[in-house]
């Protein structure tokens, strides 16, 4: 499902000396990083920059100077088949959900994999009933709760089988039941290498590896428990930072 960039390391996202400007403004600034751990947790207030990284990993957006690759293959040089490889979860699941009903959603998300009609129906059947939206197939998407959009644009992003998820500050708009059901999800089942851009302190804590960008730079990587402890200390609020949307 992923690529090697040599037989002996484990597949990997690598940004070299990667600066982003939007509208003549440095969003980001000289990030270089190799990410090979599963769980990749990305922190920081907002306006740090973490979206705009994570927004680098499938395309949505290119690099003002620097190279992005992720599982071998070049971002820039070959955006067709990186968004094959990468899926992208967004904070808002309406902004990802694009036909009438749930079932209609989900199997867009196999359009063009050369599957007959049948088999894309039984996929989608069975992720639907393994995610528990089964019974909402037929339902128009728009009257699901939020908790459950989230679900459906998270199933309709991994019944692809992307060999790494991006989700973009996932459990934002979602109360605590649905934002924990949705964090265990991509920790627990999702088989792809996940970044998790996220403002969830505790969700951060249970990933690999976290990123703390500021000012549009990464100012720091490693384990999470010690990069959260310093970030909360900064903010000086350590009881409560990051409770907060």
């Amino acid at each position: 499902m992923s690529e090697r960039t040599d037989a002996s390391s484990p597949p990997s996202i690598e940004l070299d000396g990667v600066s982003v400007e939007l509208g003549g403004q440095p969003v980001l600034r000289d990030v270089s990083v190799r990410l090979d751990q599963s769980r990749i947790a990305v922190i920081g207030a907002n306006g740090s920059g973490k979206s705009t990284f994570a927004r680098l990993l499938n395309g949505l957006l290119a690099p003002t100077t620097g190279r992005v690759t992720v599982h071998g293959i070049d971002v820039q040089r070959d955006p067709r088949r990186i968004r094959e490889r990468v899926g992208f979860v967004f904070t808002n699941p309406d902004a990802q959900i694009l036909m009438p009903t749930v079932a209609e959603d989900v199997a867009l998300s196999l359009r063009g994999s050369g599957l007959h009609k049948s088999e894309i129906a039984a996929r989608v059947a069975a992720a639907l009933e393994r995610h528990g939206l089964g019974e909402r197939a037929d339902q128009p998407a728009y009257s699901l709760s939020g908790g459950q959009k989230q679900l459906l644009a998270l199933i309709s992003v991994l019944i692809r089988e992307p060999a790494v998820v991006v989700a973009d500050e996932p459990t934002t708009l979602l109360d605590l039941g649905n934002a924990r059901r949705i964090g265990r999800l991509l920790l627990e089942d999702v088989v792809a290498q996940t970044v998790i851009v996220t403002h969830d302190l505790e969700l951060a804590a249970r990933c690999d590896v976290a990123l703390r960008f500021a000012d549009g730079r990464l100012v720091e990587t490693g384990e999470p428990a010690q990069v959260i402890a310093r970030y909360r200390a900064e903010h000086g609020d350590p009881a409560r930072e990051g409770l907060a949307p």
